[in-house]
């Protein structure tokens, strides 16, 4: 994690091992190996951290200058015809993952640049809303997956990953992508990378599956790639309107992320509905749901 935030250090406070700065939230890790996240958006800052190990981010600004492995791309890439991959729901206890692949020419990269698609973090949800409305009146190839919350619990159950989870999803989102768009003008394929590329290709071969051609991998994508803002987009505008309907369903607005108040709504449900809707619903295996015991007695 330190390395992770190497960007964006600043000095730590006693007994702290080191502090981060971000649009996000300060970090302070502790030499008692606790991790304190605070500021306008913790729960995003720390959802990154909270899956399993193949699935923790490395650090960006050291990947592009050493490259640090085979499939960085090359910055020419961003400004050419392309196709990008980003997901949205994966730190986030209610709810599905959604993912999104979408493809871009060069003048469509300009055009969605003038729209204002850029990095979905730095945007509110009723922008990004707005702007995944802009994306498909403009006809733009993209496929769209959404891996429900039954779905997850019966993978994560039978062995499954959030890693492999992900790798299959963004495979699979790419390849209905493929078939809608003539592929012999595609310069190459961007995924926000959220495993090493090793990883990522061990998962897809359990599956007997192999990595698409001209595929690469970069942390922090959707800063460089308009193809990969623009699925980020696509991908959270999904996973809002899912959460819609899920609140909906229950008739109790959902929280986003895996805070304490999410503790408190998930105890909410089990009481009106039992344990077994949340299955339905929520991501079980995170520690919510353990949590959310303490505000059932």
């Amino acid at each position: 994690m330190k390395d992770y935030y190497a960007n964006s250090s600043v000095t730590p406070p006693p007994g702290a091992i080191f502090r981060a700065k971000t649009s996000e939230a300060v970090i302070t890790a502790y030499k008692s190996g606790k991790v304190l996240f605070q500021g306008s958006s913790p729960e995003k800052a720390a959802s990154i951290w909270q899956q399993d190990a193949s699935t923790i981010p490395t650090n960006a600004a050291k990947s592009r200058k050493h490259k640090s492995h085979a499939y960085a791309p090359d910055p020419k890439l961003f400004s050419s015809n392309h196709a990008g991959t980003d997901e949205a729901g994966t730190g986030d206890y209610f709810g599905p993952i959604t993912v999104a692949a979408v493809y871009l020419t060069k003048t469509q990269i300009d055009l969605l640049k003038s729209h204002g698609v850029t990095d979905s973090k730095a945007l509110t949800d009723t922008k990004i809303r707005q702007l995944a409305q802009e994306i498909t009146n403009l006809n733009i190839p993209y496929s769209l997956i959404v891996l429900r919350n039954e779905k997850y619990n019966k993978l994560q159950s039978q062995g499954w990953t959030q890693g492999k989870m992900k790798t299959m999803l963004h495979h699979h989102a790419i390849q209905r992508l493929l078939k809608k768009v003539d592929q012999r003008f595609m310069d190459g394929i961007i995924i926000d990378q959220f495993c090493e590329p090793s990883v990522y290709k061990k998962h897809l071969a359990s599956e007997k599956q192999t990595l698409t051609s001209s595929t690469f991998f970069i942390t922090k994508a959707e800063s460089y790639s308009t193809s990969v803002a623009a699925a980020s987009i696509l991908a959270r505008t999904s996973f809002l309107k899912q959460m819609d309907q899920l609140s909906e369903q229950t008739g109790i607005i959902l929280p986003k992320g895996a805070s304490q108040k999410v503790d408190q709504t998930a105890a909410t449900i089990m009481k009106k509905y039992g344990t077994d809707v949340l299955s339905k619903i929520a991501k079980i295996h995170f520690a919510n749901t353990t949590k959310a015991q303490v505000y059932l007695k």
